[in-house]
């Protein structure tokens, strides 16, 4: 199984599968009632939840929803794959996932296939200015799994000086002139 697909399930699961229904209203609880041991991954209201907490739940959904159907089949078949090994097991997951950098678990919300490239991308799209946020995101979704792995090279050799004006480059380029590009900043 594919620890990273692991992850990004982790990372995904709760939203794709909780956040398009309506969130159902708390019942009567008994006052003898037992405590959950754990913490629900998302809590049975939308009142039980402070304004930050609601505008991440609703970002991952958005987040979830721009993702390409494919890439949502192969999250939900992980989400089951996750769901089916025993809790010891997915706990060690979560916290593994847990431990690695914000700017590491936020690229897994981009998808399997970006998700994985993301760290060696991160210098060339990590920080984007708002107007080239949504165009980077469309270029890099239209990539092939070839392309994709020449551009982690291009932003892994790009010094932090030239890194606004080569990403400028690509993102101008349109679909067909992306391959000589490639090919010119990688030296292939």
């Amino acid at each position: 199984m594919n620890k990273s697909i692991l992850l990004l399930a982790l990372s995904l699961a709760a939203t794709s599968q909780a956040a398009p229904q309506p969130l159902p209203l708390p019942a009567a609880v008994p006052a003898q009632a037992p405590t959950p041991t754990t913490a629900p991954a998302i809590p049975a209201t939308a009142a039980a939840l402070d304004p930050a907490q609601l505008r991440e739940l609703r970002s991952r959904y958005a987040q979830w929803q721009a993702l390409p159907e494919s890439e949502r089949a192969r999250i939900r078949d992980a989400a089951r794959r996750v769901a089916a090994l025993p809790a010891a097991q997915q706990q060690t997951l979560r916290a593994t996932f847990n431990e690695q950098d914000q700017r590491f678990r936020d690229g897994w919300r981009l998808g399997p296939q970006l998700g994985q490239q993301f760290p060696k991308l991160q210098g060339l799209f990590g920080f984007l200015p708002a107007e080239q946020r949504e165009p980077a995101l469309a270029a890099l979704r239209q990539l092939s799994v070839d392309q994709l792995a020449q551009l982690t090279l291009v932003a892994q050799r790009t010094p932090p000086q030239e890194r606004d004006e080569v990403r400028s480059q690509f993102l101008a380029l349109a679909p067909g002139g992306r391959d000589a590009w490639l090919r010119e900043h990688v030296g292939h």
